[in-house]
């Protein structure tokens, strides 16, 4: 049977122990409905709720809250148990809350994400499986860095990795800490072409969006198109690291906090860049009339932010999409070019060589049969 997860905005006058009592409402009935609850999180500070329910769809759990005590959720997603449990930590009640009259559960859903990149710029010193083995080894020697600050590792493969964390500040502190060690890895490994983004962002796992934590994580994930730093940090993770941590702050030189307004214009960049890539009519001009900003504005802020033109940008965002296509084995080499936006071939060929030092056709020959670690 499915699992769902909902979201409630509660009252301010609401209390850890009311949300308990409405919980026990749910359970007496919910058998009525086909559904089982199998735990929820309570957030005090910011008066939402969220529960996990199996049920056989949607409407069941509608119905049952209604049934039970009138309050249905604001939004319920589908969800996958193993995922809510990495991002989370949880899928049942935790164990102080267990066997007693009234199952008090204050524990926030509400989650620092990180997303870990390390992106190759070239091929031409070293093979792709070498590449690939070097990446591996490094790649292992940060997973315990993740874990020593209570990072939770949610998914890796051939993007790299997302972490959720509980406290903001050890998101932070970690991410500075592998930064400082990626340091010693280039040298070790050998590995100048490669570059690390790291993004950091916050928030809750149910929104008006399809997936869990899809609004946080998305954000995290463009943050690491921004070269102006390795690491970049949502405004919102700023304030709360600055809440948590008062009279300390953060190096400038490390971090780069994203104003409202750069979050505002990254998300209107790669909204239309990540729906459009693929179009090989697509023209500058429509990012400008898209995002709304003149050319030399355009312009400007690009280069600021990623230190490339807008027709550099777009041309190695769908350099970077292609790469990963090759990697997957997703079609020949001539469908990956006109899928990524290419309207032939050889000047795919060419723009693949110059940025990366090898054609597509040697890549493919020396790729490796997988990209996870």
């Amino acid at each position: 049977m499915p699992i769902f997860m909902d979201r409630h905005v509660v009252s301010e006058t609401i209390t850890a122990e009311n949300v308990a009592q409405i919980h026990q409402e749910d359970l007496k009935i919910q058998h009525k409905y086909d559904c089982k609850g199998l735990t929820y999180w309570f957030d005090d500070d910011r008066k939402t709720a969220f529960c996990l329910i199996e049920a056989p769809d949607i409407n069941s759990i509608i119905e049952m809250h209604h049934h039970a005590h009138g309050n249905v959720p604001h939004q319920i997603i589908e969800v996958d148990k193993t995922i809510v449990e990495s991002f989370l930590g949880r899928i049942e009640d935790p164990e102080k809350a267990r066997n007693t009259t009234l199952n008090i559960i204050n524990d926030t859903a509400f989650r620092t994400i990180m997303v870990l990149n390390i992106e190759i710029h070239s091929f031409k010193h070293s093979a792709p499986l070498s590449v690939h083995s070097d990446l591996q080894k490094i790649y292992k020697q940060i997973i315990p860095i993740l874990k020593s600050f209570n990072g939770n590792i949610v998914q890796q493969n051939e993007d790299g990795l997302l972490i959720s964390f509980r406290k903001v500040t050890e998101a932070v502190l970690c991410a500075l800490k592998i930064n400082e060690n990626y340091r010693i890895f280039r040298t070790q490994y050998q590995i100048n072409f490669t570059e690390l983004s790291i993004g950091l962002h916050a928030g809750i796992p149910v929104t008006e969006k399809k997936s869990i934590f899809e609004d946080t994580i998305k954000l995290a994930q463009r943050m690491c198109f921004i070269s102006i730093a390795e690491i970049v940090i949502s405004n919102e993770v700023k304030q709360l690291f600055d809440s948590e941590n008062f009279g300390q702050t953060l190096n400038s030189n490390q971090i780069h906090t994203l104003t409202p307004m750069e979050e505002k214009f990254l998300t209107n960049l790669m909204e239309f860049t990540e729906k459009e890539w693929q179009n090989v009519d697509l023209k500058i001009e429509d990012f400008e009339k898209y995002i709304g900003f003149s050319k030399s504005k355009l312009y400007r802020e690009l280069i600021r932010l990623t230190g490339k033109s807008p027709q550099v940008f777009l041309l190695h965002f769908r350099l970077r999409k292609s790469l990963q296509q090759l990697q997957k084995l997703k079609g020949n080499i001539k469908e990956v070019a006109f899928d990524s936006g290419f309207n032939s071939p050889s000047y795919y060929a060419r723009c693949f060589r110059k940025k990366y030092g090898i054609i597509p056709s040697s890549f493919v020959r020396n790729k490796p049969t997988y990209f996870y670690f």
